[in-house]
Order: structure tokens, then sequence, then C-alpha cells
């Protein structure tokens, strides 16, 4: 029997709980206002034992809860610092980390999906997982041939939990207001019921990671492990040693902090441009740095399949925000269905609803904070603000939805390691329609990093392989 509380009737008891749990705190907190506490500690106080109980309920659910708080973690940079304190822990450990299943379980699903001598195929296999995250976790072993593995095992009862998950989550999306004041987490669980379904195939999952692994071999930037064996519910990938991204942004040094954001910067342009493939879960416990320096990424279970790269608009509009053409930027916006017909706006309150968000791009180097991203957030969420009332009326196209996400979350992650980019060199080189006078080749490489591919090394020596968590 799998530990995964699979029955709808049973996970929706456990997410109907959290508002119960909520209101008890709060007749507790008041209780003890009254007893002559500070206001401040109480809210404090309830704001931390919410996180508790919300994210360990998410935990131990797996499936579409446990994905769901996941995409909400990148998005703890949005914050404001007296909110994020309590939650920044709770948030953090759903990066990477669930209540594992038994090592019985394991078995059982190995044997039904690898064999009954499924022990054969490895000369060393752990139990012990050595992650566990929202749809399955991985196991440390010893392939046949020698290499170091990574063995990902589908939590039985998967499927069913994600779709229940977040079919429930969507009737209690009011509850995780307090995590992201301001945003409509609704749109979020639709998306993500639409697009996190595809993790549960590990064949699509396989097919992403080996196109990545192969165009990526003996890059100096970034390593993908390659796929040693996939079948229904079990991906066997080769192992890759290195320093969680989540430890970067907690511990890093400044200089480690921005090696690592300047590399996900890259990925997150040239991982789509190289192979037609946007990684759509970039969230840190899906990176590690290597020991060599390189960026490990892991996890290609949803993947927003682009043949030609990003949309040109995208890299278009932003160099003609850039260069303060309003009218023009308008008129591409509205082509591109960003405005809807029977809308009108001046193009003057777009352009200047647009340049704080693009101001990574203004210079050669710009310093991503938390700070930075909650003045983002307070200029576009605060009802009384101009920012808020344009946002409004502005609409985003379904074909831009997961980039939106993507990018929004890298930027996240980007601001919770601190780190200083060079982003406007990453967009001239890799984003279709932002350098004047670029056009991307017929593989969606544009001629700037032509030449820099042609000199990749020749290859050499197995680098070091990773964990597919």
């Amino acid at each position: 029997m799998s530990d995964l509380p699979r029955k709808a009737v049973t996970r929706t008891a456990k997410l109907a709980a959290l508002p119960l749990g909520f209101a008890g705190r709060t007749a507790l907190g008041i209780g003890k206002r009254i007893g002559g506490r500070p206001a401040e500690a109480i809210a404090t106080e309830l704001q931390q034992r919410t996180a508790e109980q919300l994210f360990a309920t998410l935990g131990s659910l797996k499936g579409g809860a446990m994905k769901f708080g996941q995409a909400l973690s990148v998005f703890e940079s949005a914050l404001p610092e007296e909110v994020a304190g309590p939650y920044r822990a709770a948030l953090t450990k759903l990066q990477d980390a669930a209540p594992p299943m038994p090592s019985s379980t394991v078995h059982q699903v190995l044997a039904e999906r690898l064999g009954a001598d499924w022990r054969e195929l490895f000369t060393e296999f752990s139990d012990k997982p050595a992650a566990a995250a929202s749809i399955g976790q991985v196991h440390r072993a010893v392939w046949h041939d020698g290499r170091e593995v990574a063995v990902k095992v589908q939590y039985p009862g998967a499927g069913e939990a994600l779709l229940s998950d977040l079919s429930q989550l969507g009737r209690f999306a009011r509850l995780v207001g307090p995590l992201i004041p301001g945003m409509d987490v609704k749109p979020l669980i639709t998306e993500l019921r639409e697009r996190v379904s595809e993790e549960l195939d590990y064949g699509l999952e396989a097919e992403a990671q080996r196109a990545y692994a192969a165009e990526f071999t003996d890059d100096p930037d970034v390593r993908v492990p390659q796929v040693v064996h996939q079948s229904e519910q079990v991906l066997i990938t080769e192992w890759m040693e290195g320093t969680a991204l989540a430890e970067i942004v907690r511990d890093g040094t400044q200089a480690e902090r921005d090696a690592a954001g300047q590399l996900l910067a890259r990925f997150l342009f040239s991982g789509t441009a190289r192979t037609g493939l946007l990684h759509a879960d970039p969230h840190p416990g899906n990176f590690r740095i290597l020991p060599d320096g390189r960026l490990g990424v892991m996890d290609f279970g949803t993947v927003d399949r682009l043949p030609e790269g990003l949309p040109e608009p995208i890299g278009v509009t932003l160099r003609m925000t850039l260069e303060g053409r309003a009218e023009d930027v308008y008129e591409l916006l509205c082509a591109e269905g960003f405005v809807k017909p029977d809308i009108e706006l001046r193009p003057e309150a777009v352009l200047d609803y647009l340049l704080p968000i693009i101001e990574p791009a203004q210079t050669e180097e710009f310093r991503f904070s938390r700070e930075w991203m909650r003045e983002q957030g307070a200029r576009i969420a605060d009802p009384r603000s101009p920012a808020h009332q344009l946002g409004k009326q502005l609409n985003l196209p379904p074909s831009y939805l997961l980039i939106h996400r993507v990018t929004l979350s890298t930027i996240g992650v980007l601001c919770q390691l601190g780190a200083r980019v060079r982003m406007r060199d990453e967009l001239a080189d890799w984003l279709p329609g932002f350098a004047p006078g670029e056009e991307a080749d017929e593989g969606g490489v544009p001629p700037a990093r032509v030449e820099a591919l042609d000199d990749l090394a020749e290859p050499g020596d197995p680098a070091e392989v990773a964990t597919t968590a």
C-alpha cells in the first residue's frame, strides 16, 4: 500500500480543514491579545503557524497540492518582509522535499515496471530516497554498467491525486491570498492543471531530457544528465553531484550568487533557442551548481514546445520599449492580442507600465533583489495605482501563458539569489528580435551565438552526473 492519500474524499477533507485551522488560530490570537500580548507578536505567531499547517498539508498530500506549493515558492521574493519571514522556511522546504513513501512501495513499483528481477539491473540500490518531490521520489543507485544513476519512481496514484488536488485547490484559492497579496491564484491553478499533468508521462519527460542532454553535451555552461532507462512510472538518469541552488540562495557568497544567476538566465533563453523546448519548472530544487562551475539542470517533466524558439514579438517589444517607441509598442501588443479589440489605452501609459518591469535589460548589469521584486509587486497590486488599473485591462494570450509564468518564476529565483546579472547580454545573444538587425537562423540560434556554439570543446571525459528530482 502506498502512503499517498488517493481517495478524493480523504484528500478533500485535509484541504477543507485548512480554513478551520486558520479560523482557530485567529480566535486564539484575539484571546492572547486581550491577555496583553502585542498585536505584532500575535500576527507573527499566527503567520508562522499558518505556514506550518498549510505547507505540512500540501507536502503530505504530494501530487497537485505539493506542485502548487512549489509554484508559489518561487514568488516568495515578492512578499513584504513582515509576511515573508514566517513563510520563507516552509516555502523553501517545498522546493525539494516531501515525506517519502515506504521502501516496500518503491520495490513494488520497480518490480511491476522493471520486472521481478529488477535488482539485477543494479549493482547497488539505496532504499533511502535522495529526494522526494511532488510526483515522485529519487533513489541513488549504481547501474549494471557501473554508472551512478538517479532512479525516479512515481508515487502510485499520483495521477488521480494530481487532478483531484488541483480541482479542490481551486475552491480554496482564497486561503493562500496572504502568500501573494494582489495575485489571483486561480489562473495559476488552472494552468497547472492543464500543464503539470504532463509530468505523469515519463515517456514525454525522457524525450525532452534526451533532447536537452544531446544539445548540451560538453557545453561549457550547462550540464543535463543523460537518460539511462525509462518505463512507465520509472525514469533512470545519470547521477549529478553538486550544490543545490537552494543552498546558494541560503548560504552562497555574492560571487557564487552572481555566477549562478548568470547561468540560470543564460539557460532560460539559450535552452529554448537551441532545443525548441522551454524548461517550465524553474524552482531552485531543479538546479545544481556542479564542482566544475556549470549549472546542472534536472526535471524535464513540464516543458513548453516552441519549435521556433521564444516568439520574436517578445524580443521586438522589449527592444522598442527600451527605445521609447510607445506607438510601435502599443501597435504590436494589439496585434499579438495583449490588448483586446474593445479596449483602448494610451500608448504612453502602456510604455510607463512596461519600463520598470524591464529594468534588468536597461543596464549592462542589473542587481536582482527582493526589494526590487516587492516594489514591482506593490506597484502592480495596489488598486490605487495607475499601473494596477492599466494592468487589469491588458490580456495574456494563451500561447504566452506558460512563457510568462516561467519568466516570472526565473526572475523570482534571481531575486532570491540577489544576483548581479548581465541580462541584456543574454537577451541580445538568444532572444529573437531583441538585437537590432539580427534574425534567428533556421535552428533558432542568433548569429551572435553561432560562432560560440561552433567552438564548443570536443567530446571528452564524462562530467559529473546528477539527481533528477
